[in-house]
């Protein structure tokens, strides 16, 4: 489950320096405004509650 508050530009800075990623000065506002973006998309699918009864399709048919 996600957190309900981040930090962003913390989470950014230390996940770059983790898998050492130059990340250049004048990208980081855009990386931290994208990723502020996919973290709140991310949170509409992992705060949306299932009921317990539910099991997942064994052969997935579109």
């Amino acid at each position: 489950m996600m957190p309900k508050k981040l930090e962003t530009a913390t989470y950014v800075e230390a996940t770059a320096q983790l898998i050492d990623l130059d990340l250049k000065p004048e990208h980081r506002p855009g990386v931290i405004k994208n990723f502020a973006k996919i973290y709140a998309l991310a949170s509409l699918v992992t705060e949306f509650s299932l009921p317990d009864d539910i099991a997942a399709a064994p052969v997935f048919e579109p």
